[in-house]
């Protein structure tokens, strides 16, 4: 094998293994939450365990595996500007010095005066803004119960158009307090929330860059 085929198949190798470390791994969904079992029930007891009744409560989630509804109503907007200018001027200027009353000369020219000017300046400035807005509903789970009470919620929704499939996925911790009587908190009293929206499919590939215009684009390459 020639020396220009070797060559060649080494940067082939490299490229596939770049595009490998540049290819994010798929996501995988989680899996349903369940409830807790109930305990076992006692024949002929009036009081049966998991079956009990308040006066005073209503049906908001309150235990891991109840469900309640999160109103999604999100909206940002960012913009920052930063200029920068500086300068800076120097000077130093030396003196025929005078060797026995007498200043060095040649030819009437002074020979060891000098002077030295210099001067730098720095001008830089950028912008960057980005807005983002997301609105929609996504029914999760509870997932765990807190020690001060607070409850964490994870879940997805996924749905199928034609080709692709889009999903809507949230996952941070409410406070009871802020579920509303109807069973729905708004996003914006989640805490360490985690919103994703994507997708996958035909729109999905054909809005994103190929394999190897990722590995060019990539940090690991060289130029």
């Amino acid at each position: 094998m020639s020396r220009i085929n070797r060559r060649g198949l080494v940067l082939i190798g490299l490229v596939a293994v770049m595009a490998g470390c540049a290819t994010a791994p798929p996501e995988k969904p989680p899996g349903v939450i369940a409830p807790p079992p109930a305990a076992a029930s006692t024949p002929g007891a009036i009081y049966q365990p998991g079956q009990g009744l308040s006066l005073f409560q209503d049906r908001r989630a309150r235990q891991v595996g109840d469900t309640v509804t999160v109103l999604l109503a999100e909206k940002t907007s960012a913009q920052k500007a930063a200029a920068t200018t500086t300068s800076k001027e120097g000077g130093i200027s030396l003196a025929n010095p005078t060797l026995f009353g007498r200043e060095v000369m040649d030819d009437g020219r002074p020979l060891l005066n000098a002077s030295v000017d210099g001067s730098r300046s720095f001008d830089g400035s950028g912008a960057s803004s980005q807005s983002n807005q997301l609105d929609g509903r996504i029914t999760v789970t509870v997932t765990e119960v807190l020690g001060n009470g607070n409850l964490v919620i994870a879940g997805e929704k996924w749905l199928t158009i034609n080709q692709g499939r889009e999903y809507i996925r949230l996952a941070g911790v409410i406070r009871p307090d802020d579920v509303l009587p109807d069973n729905t908190v708004p996003s914006a009293r989640v805490a360490q929330a985690q919103i994703s929206y994507s997708g996958k499919g035909a729109l999905a590939d054909s809005n994103s860059q190929g394999w190897l215009l990722r590995v060019f684009n990539s940090p690991w390459f060289p130029f």
